[in-house]
């Protein structure tokens, strides 16, 4: 027999009616629970009779975080749909692959990013929103009311998000995340990061990202609590909300560029926080920033997880943070974990650096429409992280290094494959090679290695204008060095730890 996929948001509509579900801050509204509940089921009801979408179908979203972006995401689960969530800082050419693969049904988008949902040229029905409840289409059709006509009767088993992570190949991956994903994400996390009916969680990573909707969004709204949505970063603005005691927030998620943007703002010594919990992820937390923050009284929870483990997969209690700095910690509750060679056998012993595999109910049934991607990721029912990690003697988990060349730029992963193919097809370029280098804002950032067909021909400024045009912003080198060979070894593999030494001597 199936389990049934049972809806979080309908639960508490009858459960918690009257509890703050979500508080918007850009739009300065505040949505209780069977208001949410009620709004869900007016857009599931516009999705299910107006656009004729049918369970399994995709339904695309491109909005800046706002609360619509939750009511979304449960429409399409109480209808049995597929929600897709597009990233809006890419560039239209790659919103554009992603459509083609995922093919979408329906498009809800922001005003703001017209522009870019035009440049993508996917031509399926849109419903638009200011995501701030001002009179908009989207906001027609709450008004207009209803409940879904036919129950969706989706099961746990079924996939409840598309969601498109980046290709060391270049080609965005569609990792398919099931609603038991989901629920055994919330129940990873709900411990370890004291998660209660009572929380107040501050959303600040984009709600795009698995980092926005799953830690700690949707475990939030799995206990009944309360997300309180920033509409975008800003450093100064982030600090006064956690320091603001009538807002009463409870926790925070974000990458260590956002800790320490606060951290440098003028007000951050003098400023009051009382959180039960802060995570951080997406990037190693340094020494200093951890003690920056546990000397407010702040507890930093550090881990480890990716997009296909829906992402939780290790995760360092706060009270162990400044003891085994650098560690992601023990494996989650329902969350198995081992170290393998090069041959696929089992690491037992400590301190031998493996890569990681993954198994359990959290973890991705493989990608849409990539059966060499599947074929290669699987083993058993492992999923093959591609990372190294090193487990220590009391069994806490550290990871040394990032799947192949990849780095991560202010929270975000960057596949050097993307971007060289991006600076391929520049004219004039012959050879081009991109790795990470330390950045003391944004952890990395990318440095390109280019050569020329005729010395002269480029400049810095060719190069960036011709990746920005194509690539989201943070993937965009921020350093261009002009060589005349790039270093390679006898299988004419190219050597990026000598350019990474060239890197740091520049």
């Amino acid at each position: 027999m199936m389990e049934r996929f049972h809806d979080w948001v309908a639960h508490y509509g009858q459960r918690r009616p009257g509890h703050v579900a979500v508080h918007d801050l850009a739009a300065s509204r505040e949505i209780d629970y069977r208001t949410l509940d009620q709004r869900i089921g007016a857009l599931a009801y516009h999705l299910q009779s107006h656009l004729m979408i049918e369970p399994g179908d995709r339904v695309a979203m491109l909005l800046r975080n706002t609360s619509d972006v939750f009511e979304i995401q449960f429409a399409c689960w109480r209808i049995g749909a597929v929600f897709l969530p597009l990233n809006w800082r890419l560039a239209g050419p790659e919103l554009k692959s992603i459509c083609e693969d995922a093919e979408p049904r329906a498009l809800i988008v922001d005003e703001e990013l017209r522009d870019l949902a035009d440049s993508m040229g996917t031509k399926v029905a849109r419903l638009v929103t200011d995501g701030q409840g001002g009179p908009t289409p989207y906001e027609e059709v709450m008004a207009g009311g209803g409940q879904p006509d036919r129950p969706a009767l989706a099961t746990l088993d079924d996939i409840g998000t598309l969601m498109y992570t980046a290709g060391t190949t270049g080609r965005a991956k569609g990792a398919r995340i099931t609603h038991r994903m989901t629920l055994f994400n919330a129940v990873n996390l709900s411990v370890p990061a004291r998660i209660t009916r009572d929380s107040v969680h501050l959303v600040a990573l984009p709600l795009f990202h698995t980092g926005g909707l799953n830690c700690y969004a949707n475990p939030i709204f799995h206990c009944g609590a309360t997300n309180v949505v920033m509409r975008s970063w800003d450093p100064a603005s982030a600090l006064t909300y956690l320091s603001d005691s009538k807002l009463g927030l409870t926790h925070f998620f974000g990458v260590p560029a956002h800790f320490q943007g606060m951290a440098e703002q003028p007000g951050f010594t003098d400023a009051k926080i009382s959180l039960v919990n802060a995570g951080v992820g997406g990037a190693p937390c340094p020494l200093h920033m951890l003690e920056q923050w546990s000397g407010k009284g702040v507890p930093m929870q550090q881990g480890y997880g990716m997009t296909e483990t829906s992402p939780t997969v290790l995760v360092l209690d706060t009270e162990q943070a400044a003891e085994r700095l650098g560690s992601a910690g023990l494996p989650a509750l329902h969350t198995e974990v081992a170290l393998h060679d090069e041959q696929g056998r089992r690491i037992d012993e400590a301190d031998v650096v493996g890569e990681l595999w993954v198994r359990g109910p959290n973890v991705t049934p493989g990608y849409h429409n990539r059966p060499d991607a599947n074929a290669a990721s699987f083993v058993d029912g492992w999923l093959k992280t591609g990372d190294a990690a090193r487990r220590d003697k009391d069994g806490y988990y550290t990871i040394v290094d990032r799947t192949k060349d990849m780095f991560i730029s202010g929270g975000e992963n960057v596949y050097p494959a993307q971007v060289e193919n991006v600076l391929y097809e520049l004219d004039g370029v012959v050879e081009a090679a991109v790795i990470g280098i330390p950045h003391e804002r944004w952890g990395e950032v990318g440095q390109a290695f280019v050569v020329q067909r005729m010395q002269g021909s480029l400049t810095e400024e060719d190069v960036k204008a011709h990746c920005g045009s194509n690539l989201a912003k943070y993937k965009v080198p921020k350093l261009v060095a002009f060589v005349d060979s790039l270093p390679r070894n006898a299988a004419g593999k190219v050597l990026k730890s000598q350019l990474r030494q060239s890197g740091e001597q520049r």
